[in-house]
């Protein structure tokens, strides 16, 4: 069962309870509420009240969209606490992370060893808390391959640590369903969108491939799926996108 959504940097520029009106106008069902956006880290109170207009708008808190990076802080824990406390006053159930800043081709295996101890770190902290920690998977990170992404689930070897994947263009369409049929079991959420030759277009003219990217998915496990990347990015495109991702989740 995937529950239709969207990823609230869609529209940074809008503000909270815009994105929520859009939300009930497209009939979409939840929010991942972004970082630097629209909740910001450390403000628990901001954080709380805008759980609360979600809520009562009928929506759920898909995931608390972070702009964490591993690798990128001298104090981790403390840095990573600030968008943690946040995500609890959301009640998110997931965090998203970034797997660290560079290719996966171009990291060292010190660099590796250092990165997986950190996501380790992180998927524990978010733990104590009921929180899942999950990739974003994308280019120029340790996700930007499905056997990078799968090496680096293998050496931090922590149970919290999972995948939120999309349809990063540095893949071919057989390394995409490949790698979905790879992460079945550390799949949470998806981020909805089609671009073409690496230029955003109508979700409607890629409902033949995110069909055959939903053939590799066990849909009888509850996650999100989040439209994201919106053509031009205006409010008639996103709505025509919402109405497309109800058709092709079958969802009315």
């Amino acid at each position: 069962m995937i529950i239709p959504g969207m990823v609230s940097a869609t529209f940074r520029a809008q503000s909270a309870e815009w994105i929520i009106e859009r939300c009930k106008m497209a009939k979409l069902q939840a929010v991942e509420w972004s970082e630097n956006a629209h909740v910001f880290p450390d403000d628990v109170t901001g954080a709380a009240v805008l759980y609360e207009k979600t809520k009562a708008a009928g929506l759920d808190i898909a995931a608390y969209g972070s702009y964490y990076r591993l690798g990128q802080q001298e104090q981790p824990e403390d840095c990573f606490l600030k968008s943690l406390k946040s995500a609890i006053a959301l009640k998110a159930p997931v965090i998203r992370i970034w797997a660290g800043s560079k290719p996966s081709s171009e990291v060292s295996e010190e660099e590796l060893t250092a990165l997986s101890k950190e996501a380790s770190l992180i998927a524990e902290m978010a733990q104590e808390h009921q929180i899942k920690i999950a990739l974003e998977w994308h280019k120029n990170t340790l996700t930007d391959t499905n056997e990078s992404a799968m090496e680096f689930l293998r050496r931090a070897d922590h149970n919290n640590l999972y995948f939120l994947w999309q349809p990063t263009v540095a893949l071919s369409m057989k390394e995409r369903t490949e790698g979905l049929a790879l992460i079945q079991d550390r799949l949470l959420n998806l981020h909805i969108y089609y671009w073409k030759d690496g230029v955003k277009r109508p979700l409607e003219e890629g409902i033949f491939q995110w069909q055959e990217y939903l053939s590799q998915i066990d849909q009888r496990v509850p996650r999100y799926g989040l439209l994201e990347f919106v053509m031009n990015g205006t409010e008639e495109q996103f709505l025509q996108d919402a109405e497309a991702l109800h058709r092709m989740l079958r969802v009315e």
